[in-house]
């Protein structure tokens, strides 16, 4: 599933791999195998590659809403 959400952001900005692997500094094989599930990416580099799609991985429940921005780590 999150290889899809990760395939949709690119092709939402009109990105291809090469383009995100220059941006992030990750290799464009690794963003393909993450597309295709092969290999799942951490919390760090889905947040990384959100952030170059100019999207914004948020948590919301109907009290707080959570962001990687607004969250201390320590608090985990």
């Amino acid at each position: 599933m999150i290889g899809k959400i990760l395939r949709t952001m690119r092709h939402h900005n009109k990105l291809k791999q090469s383009d995100i692997s220059k941006m992030t500094g990750i290799p464009q094989n690794t963003l393909s195998q993450y597309e295709n599930g092969v290999i799942q990416p951490t919390f760090e580099i889905i947040n990384k590659i959100a952030k170059v799609c100019n999207f914004e991985i948020t948590f919301k429940n109907k009290d707080i809403t959570l962001t990687p921005d607004n969250i201390d780590r320590k608090e985990i």
